[in-house]
């Protein structure tokens, strides 16, 4: 089987014609057979080395299904893979799709640190293909991973190229729904806090705010960056509270800072539903803990996982799949708002 070279590396022609073989050798070499020579080996090898050559290795996941492994990298800090709820529903969702095939998934919380070495495992060809559960536009080693295996992403890429497979919710228009709630209810003095600056899902949250905003001819109140943390929500929900201008209203880019939110507000003597009106997002089982319960954008994190699961082992199939697969959200109504 001839395996297809990575977007912009050498070609396979390339390897043949500096080593002084044939292409089905070099193929062969690449394939670990052992109908080899020696020497051809050597030459084959040294020139793959010196032209950086990498052979695509979804090519060979389609013909020789060789791991029947798929892995979910989370490019996250640990404890905030384990702090958030949306994390175990993607994953819940994931493992119901898998656990019906004969695929294992093997899980890589591929923070900072981790990255080189999650690249080096999934390029030793230990997987068929990869999920990418959240990403940050400074993950660019995610870029080499796409490079060998077929990956799908939990969220719109931060450079969606047209062979690039995702699954996502309209983070815009569901942004602005949640504004356009408090804005319909006679909020006008509204501010957001956001996820971080460096994640498509919460610059497009913040897009929808401030077009919601821009309809509606008003300014925000407060835009601050809370991390998609509950420390992260109290700290944003703290530095809105010392600008000296309190809003009416806040929509919070996920329910969990809204419970750091919740807390801060609790904190400085307010009630959230009587002093200022909060809409969250995801509609987590943070939710219902909180008092009042807290109205907020559902998204489907558990068809999320089932839906990414699904695209990737279409690919692996060599079945038909789609591109941009985007879930609907709706609005939950409790007495936060």
């Amino acid at each position: 089987m001839e395996l297809a070279p990575v977007r912009g590396a050498a070609t396979i022609e390339e390897v043949a014609a500096r080593a002084g073989v044939s292409r089905s050798t070099v193929s062969r070499v690449v394939n670990g057979s052992t109908a080899v020579s020696p020497a051809a080996l050597e030459a084959v090898r040294r020139a793959i080395d010196e032209l950086q050559y990498v052979p695509n290795r979804a090519a060979r996941s389609l013909a020789s299904r060789q791991t029947r492994a798929v892995a979910l990298i989370i490019p996250e800090q640990t404890d905030r893979f384990f702090g958030d709820p949306f994390f175990a529903s993607i994953v819940a969702g994931i493992s119901e799709v898998i656990g019906e095939t004969d695929f294992v998934m093997n899980m890589l919380i591929a923070s900072d640190d981790a990255s080189a070495k999650a690249v080096g495992y999934l390029r030793g060809g230990s997987v068929d293909g990869a999920i990418v559960a959240s990403h940050h536009t400074s993950d660019t080693f995610l870029e080499r991973v796409a490079d060998v295996v077929p990956v799908v992403y939990g969220g719109r890429p931060p450079k969606v190229r047209a062979d690039d497979y995702y699954v996502d919710v309209d983070n815009v228009e569901s942004a602005r729904e949640a504004t356009r709630y408090l804005l319909d209810r006679g909020h006008r003095r509204i501010g957001t806090i956001s996820g971080p600056l460096d994640m498509p899902a919460s610059l497009d949250r913040i897009e929808g705010f401030r077009t919601a905003m821009e309809q509606a001819g008003l300014e925000p109140v407060a835009i601050e960056d809370g991390d998609f943390t509950e420390m992260g929500g109290a700290l944003a929900m703290n530095r809105i509270l010392s600008s000296g201008e309190l809003p009416d209203a806040l929509f919070v880019a996920s329910d969990l800072m809204a419970r750091g939110a919740y807390t801060a507000l609790r904190d400085r003597g307010l009630e959230v539903g009587r002093d200022i009106a909060v809409i969250g997002f995801d509609d987590s089982a943070v939710a219902t803990t909180l008092t009042p319960g807290l109205t907020t954008v559902r998204q489907p994190s558990l068809m999320q996982g089932r839906q990414m699961a699904s695209v990737l082992l279409d690919i692996l199939a060599g079945r038909p799949a789609v591109h941009a697969t985007i879930l609907p959200t709706e609005i939950v109504e409790r007495g936060s708002a």
